[in-house]
């Protein structure tokens, strides 16, 4: 295990999607004035798709990360007897997981990176290839995929619950008797493939009919009239659709203006409380996706430290909630540990760690438990059905045994 040195700067880079360096908020060196100062920085890095069409979501989770932050330095990090200052440097990759593992690899090997946060499953899947070869690095993963940690990975930590969770809930919420028409019209990335694939095999089991698959980029595609029509032309009964909120929000809203009256079955990227802010929420009517953060027990302090913090009335969903609440986790682990610079010592602190995290970052459905392919599972998710008079039903959801 490696010992915390004096003046050293570690730098643990959460890395979320596409290419580019957006904003690099790291100080260099510890912080103190004298050379037997004992102190230092750990740099939390940051990749996703900040800038264009998906932007919102990438930004969601930067702050949340940046508010715990903020929190967690208010409290003190103290490692092996060295007191660190955490910081958050930002790099937009625009979702493209090659350029995600161009980041990760400059991060980890240029800057000393220890821990990487990804939030999307194609960057996440380009860093376990490099995490598990010479370079080694903790992933802090940011998708619903369980491929993230069927494959067995030992350096991956995968933090919201697994989309599989949903996809039979959400079918008996749009009940068809078994013989419903399943529109695929969802986004084309690596994440919305494999919730694609998944939802087919459940629609078909279940006794329905799976129509042509008319998934698009939701980042780079900006006229959605033409993959709607063609979905529609299939009469189909629901419509899987999903992937970040804004544009997600513009396909249903131009279903309902092509005459679409049915269901919509919506990936857990896309937040119900934020699709509301890009289209009339009237068009989100009888469909069935992960429930809004008000709809679980003690977020509103959590909801009005945020928007007083970054000025903002936006709504805050579960994209910012879970990643203000993973953070601490690793930053815990790390104490627990003794060391900001051994991803495998790192790793297997984080069962002992998540119950002396601060109470204060337990926001919605927060972890208590870590499985040893690395899933951090919670027992109060809950998803939400938004009725014809456009109000909630939440209902509970089991997290499937892995």
């Amino acid at each position: 295990m490696a010992a915390a040195l004096p003046n050293r700067t570690i730098r643990c880079v959460a890395t979320m999607a596409s290419g580019g360096l957006v904003a690099t908020l790291a100080a260099c060196g510890g912080s103190g004035g004298g050379g037997g100062s004992d102190s230092g920085t750990i740099t939390i890095g940051y990749s996703a798709g900040i800038s264009g069409g998906a932007a919102e979501y990438g930004k969601n989770v930067q702050n949340g990360l940046q508010m715990a932050i903020d929190e967690v330095n208010a409290e003190g990090v103290t490692v092996d007897g060295t007191e660190y200052t955490v910081e958050l440097e930002s790099l937009d990759d625009q979702y493209q997981p090659g350029t995600t593992g161009t980041n990760a690899q400059r991060l980890v090997e240029q800057d000393g990176a220890t821990v990487v946060f990804i939030p999307h499953a194609g960057g996440i899947k380009a860093a376990q290839e490099l995490n598990s070869g010479r370079t080694e690095f903790l992933v802090g993963a940011y998708s619903s995929d369980p491929e993230i940690v069927e494959g067995g990975n030992p350096l991956t930590v995968m933090i919201p619950p697994s989309f599989t969770s949903y996809i039979d809930p959400f079918i008996s919420k749009v009940d068809t008797q078994g013989s419903g028409k399943l529109g695929l019209l969802a986004t084309s990335s690596e994440f919305g493939q494999q919730w694609t694939k998944a939802a087919t095999a459940a629609w078909e089991d279940a006794g329905g009919q799976v129509m042509a698959n008319n998934n698009i980029n939701y980042a780079t595609v900006s006229d959605f009239a033409g993959p709607v029509s063609k979905t529609l032309s299939g009469n189909p009964d629901v419509i899987l659709v999903g992937g970040p909120s804004q544009p997600t929000a513009i396909i249903i809203e131009e279903a309902r203006k092509q005459g679409y009256e049915g269901s919509f079955m919506i990936l857990d990227q896309a937040k119900f409380e934020e699709m509301e802010e890009f289209t009339d929420p009237k068009n989100l009517n009888n469909s069935v996706g992960i429930a809004p953060l008000t709809a679980f027990e003690g977020t509103e302090d959590f909801i009005t430290r945020y928007q007083e913090k970054f000025s903002t009335d936006k709504p805050v969903n579960a994209d910012i909630a879970l990643n203000y609440q993973a953070l601490p986790i690793f930053i815990k682990a790390m104490e627990t540990a003794g060391t900001v610079d051994d991803p495998a010592a790192i790793r297997e602190a984080i069962g002992e760690s998540i119950d002396e995290v601060d109470p204060k970052f337990r926001v919605a459905f927060a972890p208590d438990r870590i499985t040893d392919n690395g899933h951090l599972l919670a027992d109060d998710l809950q998803a939400a059905y938004r009725n014809e008079q456009g109000q909630y039903e939440s209902f509970p959801v089991d997290q499937p045994k892995e």
